[in-house]
C-alpha cells in the first residue's frame, strides 16, 4: 500500500532514517538518479549533492516543518524539499527521518530565463529606437503607426501621442510603407521629400513566422549630397543580396512533413517509425530504396521532424552534376579559381545547409574520387572552397540516398567501404509501391487531392473500372509513376470522375495483356501436369508469359520487358533459351 501511494507521485521520492541513510524510494527517483535497491542503506549525500543546510536536522528544532533549496542535476535543476518525519513523545520530538521530494523545474527554470532575456532585448531596443539620431518609425500589419522616435516628432513637429493610431499616410508625407507593407520587398536608401527637404530613407519588413506583421521606418535626416553616394552603394548591395536571399530560399526548408508519407502496411510504417527516430538524432541516415519510392519525401520530413527544421534544407542529385563541377558544387569556389567560375566565387552546398541538414541524392553514383573528398568533410566537419586556403567549419546534418546495391557497389571498388560506414547510421528501406497494394487507394486518394489544389481542379475520385486497372498493375516506376498516371488522367477527365478512358494507353495495353493471357492460361494454353517436373512447369509458364507480352507489345521488346517486370537484357536471353521469334498477333 505504502509503495502504491509513493508510486502515484509524479516527483522523485527519497525516505531516509534519522541518520540521512535511504530506506525507499519511488519508480521516478530510481529513474531520476539512476538508483536501485543496492543504494539501500547508503546515505544520500553520497549518491545525491544535498546542500549542508539540507544535510542537518536542526531544522526541527528551529520549529521548521521543511526546507526548500534549488539544485543543479546532469544539467536538470531540480527544486528539492525536505520534510522532517516526527513522533511526538512526552519529553521532546523524535526525529525518525525524512522524506526528500525533488521536482524537475528545469523548464520553468528555462523559460523564466528566456522571458528575462526577452524583456532585457525590448528594452534595449526600445532604448536604442527613442534615442536614435536618425527618425525611427514603425507600423503595423495594418499600417497603424506603433512607435514614432524622438528625432522624428523634432523634426515634423508631431508628438508621438499625436501620430500613435494613425495611419501612416496621414503623418508622413510621401510615405511608401504601406507599400512595402504590400509587397513584403524592403526599400533601402530610397530618396523622400518631407517638407521640402530630400531624405535618404529605408523601409523593411518585419516578420514573424513566416508572415508580414509590420514595416520599419527609417531616415536620415542629413543633407542628400552627403549620403547620395553611400544610397547607391548601399542599394547596390542590397540589390546584390535579395538575389542572393532569393537563391538560398528557392533551397532553403523542408517541403514536407511526416503526415505527408502516407500507408499503413507493415513496411512503410517501419520505414516512418525508424525515419521519426532518426529525426531525432544529429546522426547520419542512409535512405534506400527503388526509383520513384519518395525517399526525397523521407528526408524532407527527418529535417521537418529534427531540432534543424529552422535551419536550411540543401538538395543535391549527385548524379546529375557533371563530375568536373561536383566538387565546386559542393565546396563552393573563390573568384579567379578555374576558367567560367562566377567572379565573386560562390558558397558550395555544404556553406549554404550550414545549421540545417544537407540531402545527397544519389550516393551512390558520386564518382570514386569525390566520395574520398566527401569522407573528408564529413569526418573534420570542414569545408574549404576551392581557391581558398580559408577553413570553413560545418555544422550539417547528412541525409543521403540510392537505388543502387551499395554492398555490391563496394564489392566491385566503385563506392568507399569507409564511406559507407560513415553514412549507413541509420537506415530506412523505402518499399516498392507493388508491396503496398493494400495502401494504393489511400495514396490515389491522397494525391488526387493534392493534384486538385495544384492545378485547381475538382476530381473526387476513380472509377471501379479504373481502379481496377490501377490496382492490377505492377508500378515499376512507384509513386512517382503513379502521380503521373493520375495527374494524366485529371487533366483529360472530362467529369469529376477519372474513367477507364482518362487512364494511359501503355496501362490499357498492359491489362489487356494480362486478361489474355488469363484466358490462354484458362483454355488453350492449360499445363498439363501429370507426370510432369516443376523445371517443365516454370519453362513453359515462362515461355507463354513472354510469348504474350510480345503480342500485346507488336513485338516492342524493350515494352514486353517492361511488362514483364525484368530487364532488358533479361528478356534476350529468355528468348534465346526458348527459341522465340517475333510473334504475331
Amino acid at each position: 500500500m505504502f509503495d502504491s501511494l509513493m508510486n502515484a507521485i509524479n516527483d522523485a521520492l527519497i525516505v531516509t532514517d534519522e541518520h540521512n541513510k535511504i530506506e525507499c524510494f519511488n519508480y521516478k527517483a530510481e529513474e531520476t538518479f539512476n538508483i536501485s535497491h543496492n543504494h539501500l542503506g547508503e546515505k544520500i549525500e553520497g549518491i545525491i549533492f544535498i546542500p549542508d543546510d539540507l544535510k542537518k536536522s536542526d531544522t526541527i528544532t528551529e520549529g521548521k516543518k521543511e526546507s526548500q533549496r534549488r539544485i543543479n542535476y546532469y544539467g536538470k535543476t531540480l527544486s528539492v524539499i525536505k520534510t522532517p518525519i516526527i513522533e511526538p513523545t512526552i519529553e521532546n520530538q523524535c526525529h525518525l527521518g525524512n522524506y526528500y521530494i525533488f521536482e524537475d523545474i528545469s523548464d520553468s527554470v528555462k523559460l523564466k530565463r528566456e522571458l528575462s532575456n526577452a524583456r532585457s532585448s525590448a528594452n534595449a531596443m526600445e532604448n536604442v529606437l527613442e534615442k536614435a539620431y536618425d527618425g525611427i518609425v514603425m507600423i503595423d500589419h495594418n499600417g497603424i503607426i506603433t512607435k514614432f522616435n524622438s528625432a522624428y516628432q523634432q523634426f515634423t513637429g508631431i508628438s508621438e501621442q499625436e501620430a500613435l493610431g494613425k495611419h501612416v499616410t496621414e503623418v508622413i508625407e510621401n510615405t511608401r510603407m504601406h507599400k512595402v507593407l504590400e509587397t513584403g520587398k524592403p526599400e533601402i536608401g530610397e530618396i523622400q521629400k518631407i517638407k521640402g527637404c530630400e531624405m535618404v530613407a529605408t523601409r523593411v519588413p518585419i516578420y514573424e513566422e513566416g508572415e508580414i506583421v509590420g514595416v520599419l521606418g527609417k531616415v536620415l535626416f542629413r543633407d542628400i549630397k552627403e549620403v547620395k553616394a553611400l544610397a547607391e552603394r548601399l542599394d547596390a548591395a542590397t540589390n546584390e543580396l535579395d538575389y542572393y536571399k532569393g537563391e538560398v530560399r528557392k533551397l532553403k526548408g523542408s517541403k514536407y512533413n511526416f503526415e505527408n508519407i502516407v500507408g499503413s502496411s507493415k513496411k512503410i510504417i517501419e520505414a516512418k517509425e525508424m525515419a521519426k527516430i532518426a529525426s531525432q538524432s544529429d546522426s547520419t541516415v542512409l535512405i534506400r530504396g527503388e526509383s520513384g519510392t519518395g525517399k526525397e519525401l523521407f528526408a524532407h520530413a527527418i529535417h521537418d521532424g529534427s531540432l534543424r527544421r529552422y535551419g536550411a534544407f540543401i538538395r543535391v542529385n549527385c548524379a546529375a552534376i557533371p563530375e568536373n563541377l561536383l566538387e565546386a558544387e559542393l565546396f563552393g569556389y573563390e573568384k579567379g579559381a578555374f576558367t567560367g567560375a562566377n567572379k565573386e566565387g560562390k558558397p558550395g552546398k555544404f556553406e549554404l545547409a550550414n545549421g540545417g541538414t544537407i540531402f545527397l541524392d544519389e550516393i551512390g553514383d558520386m564518382p570514386f574520387d569525390m566520395q574520398v573528398k566527401l569522407l573528408r568533410a564529413l569526418q573534420e566537419r570542414e569545408v574549404q572552397r576551392i581557391g581558398s586556403e580559408r577553413v570553413i567549419d560545418l555544422d550539417v546534418r547528412i541525409i543521403a540516398s540510392t537505388n543502387r546495391n551499395l554492398e555490391q557497389l563496394i564489392a566491385q571498388d566503385k563506392f568507399r567501404e569507409d564511406l559507407y560506414y560513415r553514412l549507413n547510421v541509420f537506415n530506412i528501406n523505402v518499399p516498392p509501391l507493388r508491396e503496398m497494394k493494400d495502401d494504393l487507394e489511400k495514396l490515389i486518394n491522397f494525391i488526387i487531392k493534392d493534384l486538385n489544389d495544384e492545378m485547381g481542379l475538382n476530381v473526387n475520385g476513380v472509377s471501379s473500372e479504373a481502379n481496377k486497372i490501377l490496382n492490377s498493375y505492377h508500378w515499376p516506376g512507384n509513386i512517382r509513376e503513379l502521380k503521373n498516371v493520375l495527374e494524366r488522367s485529371m487533366n483529360v477527365a472530362k467529369g469529376n470522375i477519372i474513367t477507364k478512358d482518362c487512364i494511359p494507353q501503355y496501362l490499357l495495353t498492359w491489362a489487356g495483356a494480362e486478361e489474355q493471357q488469363n484466358n490462354s492460361n484458362s483454355k488453350s494454353h492449360e499445363i498439363n501436369l501429370h507426370n510432369l517436373e516443376l523445371r517443365s512447369v516454370v519453362k513453359e509458364a515462362e515461355k507463354l508469359a513472354i510469348e504474350t507480352a510480345l503480342k500485346q507489345t507488336n513485338n516492342n521488346k524493350k515494352k514486353a520487358a517492361e511488362l514483364l517486370n525484368i530487364h532488358r537484357s533479361g528478356l534476350y536471353k529468355k528468348l534465346e533459351e526458348y527459341n522465340i521469334s517475333d510473334q504475331t498477333t
